[in-house]
């Protein structure tokens, strides 16, 4: 191609559709290389989007104009909220998608935007005196481009291992890897090291015993992910519970040497919450049995995904572990499950932007840096789809913060701690846990995709509408009196004691059990402009007060501590002051702030207050 383009996407998957799309609202001229075309948007593992902490990175995702929560919307065929029994404020959205229809709809998504495509394998970066220039194609062509990043997942002289067979190269069942490239990139000084993950088997739903299950159906019909883009649900099918026991567990004990992780054929280290079936037999031997979850693949196939047995197995000892599950005697394997390793690159090489440290405007996102999951993926994707666009017309990077969302959190964890272990988020990886809710992502994230000229002028009114009703809510609740004997049986209903004389309505929405939208009923104020969703969002914030007060007075403090900036060639092995642990991992890391080498582990509180004293003392002398 002899066009020049702004941003080049190498790889179709989650990140690749975040970057390029994040890339293209910013402006940029975009293209997008992928081996593939059909396969842009695949889940390769589970049909599902969303879950603890990831529903709201998918949120979050969707508030700052990605494609994530569109595309789950229009494919949803099951839906739950997950931890309800720990109140509002906790709640995780997730949705088993058809496969098909999420595909599809993540290629919808892209087309409505400026981005070429390409279908063609990279098999090697331009680089000249350490800035990317870009990308050459398998068979000599190249693109020339002013920044690069890279998605390539598990493609990287990905290797599939089935035990008892020899491994072959693929980046997922059906897809070739990517040699060229992955033996090209420690050219460019990065490091490179391994990770496997892998995904069971799916079987014929017509050959399932349900009657033997636990049927689990769906609910909340009118949730979306997306707060820009209102869709219903194309249909609904209900997901299955079972669970393995003593037979499945003697049959992997008696197949374990054939199994490829513990055979040896694997050197890789894989998720530790996400286990094979053999690591859960061999790590938690005392378990009476494990839940296997049976998952719809669509609404045009009986194929289920039969999460929670994930293997490496030989095939046919799939078959009868299977059978070993109550409910699935006769069951027919219609896929066998498989392990894949592959290459990824030490995330501490990357800066807060993901930008590489050793190549300018070569940026890394999704599993290539070491994490597992679509939604860390897609996170990571429209981060450094932003920051490529940053660079190339040579502003300021944008750096989402711990308190901004589970999306900083992901990142900063990344590039400050780095990893020994596929990086899978969690809310106790947040330190902000209540004002990082999946229901106030736009209202936190909102507001710097406006600003940064991403969102459409429909998107931004939704943005504006938002804002209006929720602080007309909060500010009628608190100004708006109740008499007592007009909340009497409301009060006596959720067991709670009448006031004895009238009561703003934000002081009783902080009772347990007592709905702010009933309150509001009582008076006659309910108006169509408060959604579901403001509703929920005015009573946490009205009934969670204290805590959140807390928590923002805590992120006040660190974001005093952020503003201190440490030089980017600090001579940290220099400083007598600091610990030997910390003089070796802050001149790993290179922290930019205070704040972050504050979280590298072993540099302690001593150690930040005389690395202070140290850079004052080095820094120039001011008038």
């Amino acid at each position: 191609m002899s066009e020049k383009f702004d941003v080049i996407v190498v790889g179709g998957g989650h990140a690749g559709s975040e970057a390029a799309v994040a890339a293209s609202r910013l402006g940029a001229s975009v293209l997008l290389v992928t081996t593939n075309l059909e396969t842009i948007g695949q889940m390769s593992c589970n049909p599902a989007i969303g879950g603890i902490a990831k529903g709201t990175v998918v949120r979050e995702v969707d508030a700052l104009g990605g494609v994530m929560g569109r595309a789950a919307d229009q494919a949803t065929i099951h839906f739950r909220m997950l931890n309800r029994s720990k109140g509002p404020a906790v709640w995780s959205p997730r949705s088993q998608c058809d496969r098909g229809l999420y595909r599809r709809a993540v290629r919808r998504e892209l087309e409505k935007h400026q981005i070429s495509f390409l279908q063609g394998t990279v098999s090697s970066l331009t680089v000249q005196n350490n800035v990317v220039k870009g990308v050459v194609l398998n068979g000599g062509g190249e693109v020339k481009c002013g920044a690069v990043v890279l998605t390539a997942g598990t493609f990287l002289r990905g290797r599939i291992h089935v035990g008892g067979v020899a491994a072959t190269e693929g980046g997922r069942a059906g897809d070739a890897a990517v040699e060229d490239l992955a033996e090209r990139m420690g050219d460019y000084g990065l490091d490179v090291e391994r990770f496997k993950t892998g995904t069971p088997p799916r079987v014929d739903g017509r050959t399932v015993d349900y009657v033997q299950l636990e049927r689990q159906d769906g609910e909340l019909s009118s949730y979306n992910f997306s707060e820009y883009d209102k869709t219903e649900r194309p249909g609904a099918l209900p997901c299955w519970i079972t669970w393995s026991g003593d037979q499945l567990k003697d049959i992997v004990r008696t197949h374990l040497d054939r199994s490829a992780l513990y055979g040896g054929e694997i050197s890789g280290r894989g998720p530790r919450y996400c286990p094979s079936i053999e690591d859960k037999v061999v790590r938690f031997p005392e378990a009476p049995g494990h839940q296997v979850f049976l998952e719809p693949e669509g609404l045009e196939t009986t194929e289920l995904y039969v999460n929670g047995l994930s293997t490496s197995l030989p095939p046919e000892v799939q078959v009868e572990f299977l059978r070993a599950v109550p409910g699935m005697e006769s069951v027919k394997m219609t896929r066998a499950g498989y392990a894949i390793e592959y290459d990824y690159y030490p995330p501490r090489q990357l800066t807060p932007w993901l930008e590489t440290k050793t190549v300018e405007r070569l940026f890394l996102a999704g599993q290539v840096n070491g994490t597992t999951g679509y939604e860390e993926a897609a996170g990571q994707g429209l981060v450094a789809g932003i920051n490529a666009v940053m660079r190339v017309r040579g502003e300021e990077p944008v750096v989402l913060r711990r308190d901004d969302g589970y999306i900083g959190v992901l990142v900063d964890d990344l590039v400050t701690k780095g990893v020994d272990e596929p990086y899978r988020l969690f809310t106790s990886r947040a330190e902000y846990r209540l004002l990082l809710r999946q229901d106030n992502a736009i209202d936190r994230l909102g507001p710097i995709a406006q600003k940064l000229g991403m969102l459409s002028s429909a998107e931004e009114k939704t943005l504006a509408s938002r804002e209006k009703g929720l602080q007309g809510l909060l500010r009628e609740a608190r100004s708006r009196s109740v008499k007592p004997e007009a909340v009497e049986l409301l009060m006596a209903r959720s067991g709670q004691t009448p006031p004895k004389e009238s009561r703003k309505i934000s002081d009783l929405a902080k009772r347990p059990s007592v709905s702010l939208k009933e309150l509001f009923l009582l008076d006659d104020l309910a108006t169509p402009e408060f959604d579901e969703n403001t509703w929920l969002s005015a009573e946490i914030e009205i009934r969670y007060e204290g805590y959140l007060e807390r928590e923002r007075e805590s992120v006040e403090r660190m974001s005093r501590m952020a503003d201190f900036d440490l030089p980017v060639d600090f001579p940290y092995s220099e400083l007598s002051s600091l610990s030997t642990e910390a003089r070796q991992k802050l001149a790993t890391v290179k922290p930019r702030t205070l704040s972050q080498a504050g979280r590298i582990p072993g540099v302690s509180p001593s150690d930040l207050q005389n690395l202070v004293f140290e850079v004052m003392k080095r820094s120039p002398k001011t008038a």
